[in-house]
């Protein structure tokens, strides 16, 4: 059988998703996205990427600002049976959640109760899980802290990025959709209260967050390295220079934290030290090492911020 459905999200996370329900046999009523925001210096207009896809494929579009009266009485007209939400931006409005005959289902790039909040992916990296996953579950209230009626889990390595990590966390969510969907309808699907004793919060990450400790392990800073690519990035100053990390790998070497151990800016650190593979000069395009040290002068012996 056939569902409305209205969709909500905003960026690319979220279009693997709003893709699988269009290719099924629901019905996507409209979809909903954060507003086109200014970027970059230029400052100019970008749509996001839910947008861009919604605009392509003909479909249904409303941006808002906020999601006030006029939203709730055009929601209330629709009927939808269910709003599939990834990724929108905002939070949902209280009595917007009885607008839906089967509520508000969010799909959420954690395992929760682990890591509710708006930087999932990045902070899991970060924090050195070698475990992480999708949630699909009912929105309440509270912040990511409704039943939860299914989970993906996967395993992650000291190798991945938040873009990979990204990319696979969105196509899982993609394709449990839809069978979700499938038991909410026949009644089969099981909401299990979330343990919120064991929660804890992916705050939203801050451009300051970038900055490299060199008194930190190898392990922490490429966790940060890795969890913080491609936005906002992991960086150091060199001469009053910001240099960003694009890769980076461990490397037994040891030395005092932030000196540079030789002529390929291996860094040492608290154990350990880190060799950079790619690098960005601040106002620069990123670069292999290689490629770097052609035209730039960073001194084996130096010790870096």
């Amino acid at each position: 059988m056939s569902q409305k459905i209205v969709f909500m999200g905003t960026p690319e996370f979220s279009v693997p998703t709003l893709e699988s329900l269009i290719n099924s046999n629901h019905k996507v009523l409209t979809v909903y996205s954060q507003p086109a925001s200014k970027a970059n210096r230029g400052q100019k207009i970008f749509p996001s990427s839910v947008e861009n896809f919604a605009k392509t494929h003909s479909l249904n579009l409303r941006t808002p600002d906020n999601l006030d009266n006029k939203e709730y009485n055009y929601l209330k007209k629709l009927k939808p049976d269910i709003v599939v939400v990834v990724a929108y931006g905002k939070i949902i409005p209280k009595r917007f959640l009885n607008l839906a005959k089967f509520g508000f289902i969010n799909v959420h790039a954690s395992l929760l109760p682990k890591w509710r909040g708006a930087a999932p992916i990045q902070r899991a990296i970060m924090n050195l899980d070698n475990q992480t996953g999708i949630s699909i579950m009912k929105i309440v209230e509270e912040l990511d802290s409704g039943p939860v009626m299914h989970q993906d889990k996967i395993q992650i390595n000291e190798k991945i990025d938040s873009l990979t990590l990204s990319k696979v966390l969105s196509k899982l969510g993609a394709n449990s959709i839809l069978n979700a969907l499938n038991k909410i309808e026949k009644g089969a699907a099981r909401f299990l209260e979330q343990n919120h004793e064991e929660a804890t919060y992916a705050k939203k990450i801050l451009k300051s967050e970038g900055k490299i400790n060199w008194n930190q392990t190898a392990k922490k800073i490429l966790a940060k390295i890795n969890g913080l690519n491609p936005n906002p990035g992991a960086w150091f100053e060199y001469r009053n220079e910001r240099y960003k990390v694009w890769k980076a790998e461990i490397v037994t070497k040891s030395g005092n934290a932030g000196k540079i151990i030789d002529d390929q800016i291996t860094i040492a650190c608290k154990e350990q030290s880190i060799k950079i593979i790619e690098i960005q000069k601040e106002g620069k395009s990123r670069q292999l090492i290689s490629k770097f040290l052609l035209g730039n002068k960073i001194k084996q012996g130096e010790t870096i911020n």
